[in-house]
C-alpha cells in the first residue's frame, strides 16, 4: 500500500483509503459524478468518480474503506487521483475507519498532562473552579473531538491539540506583556471551542448537531459557563466571570464571523488573534505537507482563496 504522502506524480498505484467526504454534482453537460476526497494518516487527495450511478453513489460514502488503483496527475497544477477503479474493502481486509482517520500529532496522556498543568497556574478561584467544572463534563470529547469540521485541525484529537497549542502561544505571549492578565488568558483559551463538543457529532464523518446548526459553539459554550456559574453559586455581576464571558463570546473578533460583542479587553483581542494564528498555520501546514518542494498547494478557501508554495531545500 502506498501512503498518500508518497505518492509521486504520474505513478499508478493501489492500497486502501478512507472516504473522507463525497459529494454528488453534476456536469456542465448534466451528468452526475461524484467528488470525492480520500485520506489516510499521511494526508489527502481528491479525485472523481465519472459514472456516478445509482450503485456508486449507494457504495461510496464517507466514512467508508475502500480499495483503490489509481493514477496520480496533476490537474491545473494540484495533485489528484485520475482513472480510478474503485471497491470496498471486505471483512478480511484492513477497513477500520479508525486507521486511516488523521489524528493528534501529541499522544493524549501528554496533552491532559499539559492541560492540568495550566489549569495549577489559574490562581483566581472563580475562573479555576469554572474551568474545572466543564472540563469534566467533557472531559471524554474534548480529547477526542475535531476543532473544526473541514478547515483546521479536522481529525481525531484535533480540539485538544489545538487548545495546547493556543495555551503555548498564550503562555510567551503573557511573558512579553506582562500587563496581560494570564489567569484569565489561560481559562478564556482553554474554554474557547469547547462547545464544540456539543456543536460536533465527534471525530467520524463529523456533521453539525442541530443545536450546533442552530446555535453554534460561541453561544453554547456561554451557555455552559452560565450553568456552571449557577451550580458554584457565582453572582451574575461577577467581574471575573463576566471578563470570561466576554472572551469567549468575542473569540472570532468579527460580528461577520459569528461573535455577538468584538473584543472590548486585552485579553480578548490577543486570545482572538491567537486562535487565528493557530488556525491559520494549521491550514498552511496541512496544505503544504504532501507537496514537493517547489509546488504550490491548492487553494485555501478560508485563507482568502489563496495557494502556498513550498520553498525548495537549499
Amino acid at each position: 500500500m502506498v501512503l498518500i504522502k508518497n505518492l509521486e506524480i504520474g505513478e499508478f498505484f493501489e492500497g486502501f483509503y478512507l472516504i473522507k467526504s463525497v459529494e454528488l454534482r453534476q456536469t456542465r453537460a448534466g451528468k452526475d459524478f461524484l467528488a470525492l476526497s480520500f485520506q489516510d494518516r499521511t494526508g489527502t487527495i481528491n479525485g472523481n468518480i465519472w459514472d456516478a450511478n445509482p450503485k456508486a453513489v449507494e457504495q461510496f460514502r464517507a466514512g467508508r474503506v475502500v480499495h483503490m488503483k489509481a493514477l496520480k496527475e496533476l490537474y491545473n497544477g494540484m495533485p489528484q487521483v485520475n482513472k480510478i477503479q474503485l471497491r470496498l474493502a471486505t471483512d478480511s481486509e484492513p477497513n477500520q475507519p479508525h486507521d486511516y482517520r488523521e489524528s493528534s500529532p501529541v499522544q493524549e496522556k501528554d496533552l491532559r498532562e499539559y492541560v492540568q498543568s495550566i489549569v495549577f497556574r489559574i490562581e483566581n478561584a472563580t475562573l479555576n473552579r469554572i474551568v474545572r467544572t466543564i472540563l469534566k463534563k467533557f472531559d471524554k470529547e474534548f480529547y477526542e473531538f475535531p476543532a473544526a469540521k473541514t478547515n483546521h485541525h479536522a481529525f481525531e484529537g484535533g480540539l485538544a491539540f489545538h487548545t495546547t497549542t493556543m495555551l503555548q502561544l498564550a503562555e510567551k505571549v503573557c511573558e512579553v506583556y506582562p500587563q496581560l492578565n494570564e489567569n484569565l488568558m489561560f481559562a478564556g483559551v482553554l474554554l474557547h471551542d469547547m462547545a464544540k463538543c456539543l456543536e460536533f457529532t465527534g471525530a467520524e464523518s463529523t456533521s453539525y448537531t442541530l443545536r450546533g446548526n442552530l446555535l453554534g459553539h460561541i453561544v453554547l459554550i456561554d451557555e455552559e459557563v452560565s450553568k456552571a456559574a449557577i451550580e458554584l453559586g457565582f453572582d451574575d455581576d461577577n467581574e471575573d466571570l463576566l471578563m470570561l464571558r466576554h472572551c469567549l463570546l468575542s473569540h472570532h473578533g468579527e460580528l461577520e464571523y459569528g461573535s455577538p460583542v468584538r473584543p472590548q479587553i486585552m485579553e480578548a483581542e490577543m486570545i482572538h488573534q491567537i486562535d487565528v494564528m493557530d488556525a491559520n498555520m494549521m491550514m498552511m501546514t496541512t496544505a503544504t505537507q504532501t507537496l514537493d518542494p517547489g509546488q504550490f498547494s491548492q487553494r485555501v478557501w478560508a485563507l482568502s482563496n489563496r495557494n502556498f508554495y513550498k520553498p525548495r531545500k537549499d
